[in-house]
């Protein structure tokens, strides 16, 4: 059998959850975040920290997001290499959506690298748009295209 988004558990990223966490950014990114900055992301005021694990328990994608008034941005997303395209990605950002409903946030943004074309598409699925590029934004020279989405008054995509 295999495991779709909806067999998935979604809650709120905690400290026991930081190694999982850590090893998926390692593998997922070319430049890493280093585990102290995940550490004070779970511990700091205007965070949505969440990630998906299996009913066993292992952890298959995360997203680490913060917000401020009716704004929020997605600083890391990421899913186990195994389990993309099984609609996980979207799965998270719709848990997003449904927190900024929640919360007033008109809306949100993230980050992604120019080269990333799969996940440019992907966020283009779900009404992001490419609203500028931020040059050599990456330590590795990439420049990065910031998308956004915004809300409708009623929290939903506009």
């Amino acid at each position: 059998m295999q495991t779709t988004a909806e067999q998935l558990i979604v809650r709120g990223a905690t400290r026991a959850d930081l190694d999982a966490v850590v090893a998926l950014e390692t593998l997922s990114f070319p430049v890493p975040w280093r585990r102290e900055f995940f550490v004070t992301e779970i511990d700091a005021i205007g965070r949505f920290n969440i990630v998906a694990t299996t009913a066993t328990g292992e952890l298959v994608g995360y997203v680490f997001a913060m917000f401020f008034l009716d704004e929020m941005h997605v600083n890391k997303i990421a899913v186990e290499p195994s389990w993309r395209r099984k609609g996980i990605a979207i799965l998270l950002m719709e848990e997003c959506f449904a927190f900024a409903r929640r919360n007033g946030v008109a809306s949100v943004s993230l980050e992604v690298r120019e080269s990333n074309a799969p996940a440019r598409a992907l966020y283009r699925s779900i009404a992001f748009v490419e609203s500028y590029t931020r040059p050599r934004y990456y330590p590795d020279g990439e420049s990065a295209i910031v998308m956004t989405c915004e809300l409708a008054p009623g929290g939903e995509v506009a």
